[in-house]
């Protein structure tokens, strides 16, 4: 008889967009000529830059020739891309890696869920609060997490609230945790941490010999030239932490799907024996088993948002979405609501005044028909807020903007 992991049983029955999806649906259904705005889900709206388009089309041609065609890749990535990463997102940040400690991925998500199999199922884990759900899911869906309780906790996860109360800015961890995930600029509160709090994070893991799982997906949004952009700028950091990287939400791929994870070679882990085992080789090892690359063409995509022409069309994409998040903040405190992040990450979060999370996304998309998320699916600090994206069109989001302000008047 085959059993099955009953740990999956434990999650929630729906992924939190797909919660959001059915909600939005039951509102299409009943209201069928109504038309909604989604601000909730952060999938980007504008198209893919022509630099990559071109490389796109490049890459395809190439693979209609004998000589160009390229089946298999290296499960790690072509050097191609791993010297354009090199080149221009850590050797000018004084950041020094070896070509085989960056490991090209179809997009963070994958490997920020998988990279839990490099350790044992019984380490302990902690977490900011609100998260990313995938984070504590991934861990959930092997036993690591534990079980949920009514207030929404794991039994097993350490959770360090981020809230308005601390200024979004998480406190250590009052005891030893063995892995802690961290992620600058945030999903979804949008804050974003100085080098002075995450030198005290590597200090910390250092210390304590914690592993951090350091999520950068959205670095390039950061506007603050004092922020840093990669955990690596904190002496130490290759000693205790993995980094995963994104053109998702970069340069618009999340269609094409690509990004990239640092292992590097200093970071070990121990054995029950007391053994140090580097991780590096550990990851080849899985993604040799479990993936077979990305494709050819979307690396070559990626590789093109580093030429000049790619970099200033990137730049110009980015400061679009970033425009709109200054619209939206500035409309949303006009409006007298308590809001945090939009100045250096596209998310806006945002306080409802009294209403559960649910509650506020109910009445908001039945009186304005916008769409947000609800703050409580993204950990039980984030109950009593909503976040809201700034991938929309210009032209969609005044719109939205204008009907949630008529909402607001009433």
């Amino acid at each position: 008889m085959a059993l099955v992991n009953e740990h999956f049983l434990k999650l929630p029955n729906n992924y939190l967009f797909a919660d959001i999806a059915k909600k939005v649906n039951a509102f299409h259904i009943t209201h069928p000529k109504e038309d909604v705005i989604s601000l909730g889900i952060g999938d980007v709206t504008q198209p893919l830059c022509p630099a990559v388009i071109e490389a796109i089309h490049k890459a395809a041609d190439d693979m209609a020739t004998k000589q160009g065609f390229h089946g298999y890749g290296p499960e790690q990535g072509y050097d191609f891309l791993r010297e354009a990463i090199l080149k221009n997102d850590f050797l000018p940040r004084g950041i020094h890696l070896d070509l085989d400690e960056i490991f090209i991925n179809d997009g963070a998500k994958s490997d920020t869920g998988n990279i839990q199999e490099l350790i044992r199922w019984d380490n302990s884990i902690g977490v900011t609060d609100p998260i990313y759900p995938v984070y504590i899911d991934s861990n959930a869906m092997i036993g690591r997490a534990g079980t949920k309780g009514e207030d929404g906790c794991w039994s097993n996860v350490v959770y360090m609230p981020c809230n308005a109360e601390n200024n979004f800015v998480p406190q250590l961890p009052d005891r030893r945790v063995d892995v802690i995930y961290l992620c600058y600029p945030n999903n979804p509160t949008g804050a974003v941490i100085t080098k002075e709090e995450l030198r005290k994070w590597v200090n910390y893991a250092l210390k304590n010999d914690t592993l951090i799982f350091y999520d950068a997906a959205y670095q390039a949004y950061i506007q603050d030239p004092n922020i840093p952009h990669s955990i690596y700028e904190i002496r130490g950091a290759r000693k205790c932490a993995i980094e995963f990287h994104s053109y998702s939400k970069t340069a618009g791929f999340t269609g094409v799907r690509c990004g990239y994870t640092i292992v590097p070679k200093d970071l070990t882990a121990e054995t029950l024996d007391g053994e140090r085992i580097p991780l590096n080789p550990l990851w080849l090892r899985r993604q040799c088993t479990k993936f077979n690359g990305t494709s050819y063409i979307s690396q070559r995509a990626a590789e093109a948002t580093y030429s000049e022409e790619g970099k200033k069309q990137v730049k110009e994409t980015i400061g679009y979405y970033m425009n709109n998040a200054k619209m939206i903040l500035t409309e949303f405190r006009r409006l007298g609501f308590e809001c945090y992040g939009g100045k250096n990450a596209p998310y806006i979060w945002m306080k409802t005044r009294g209403q559960s999370s649910w509650q506020f996304f109910e009445e908001l998309l039945y009186g304005a028909q916008v769409v947000c998320t609800p703050g409580v699916g993204f950990g039980p600090s984030g109950e009593g807020y909503v976040r809201f994206t700034a991938f929309g069109s210009q032209e969609r989001t005044e719109e939205a903007l204008q009907r949630i302000a008529g909402w607001v008047n009433k």
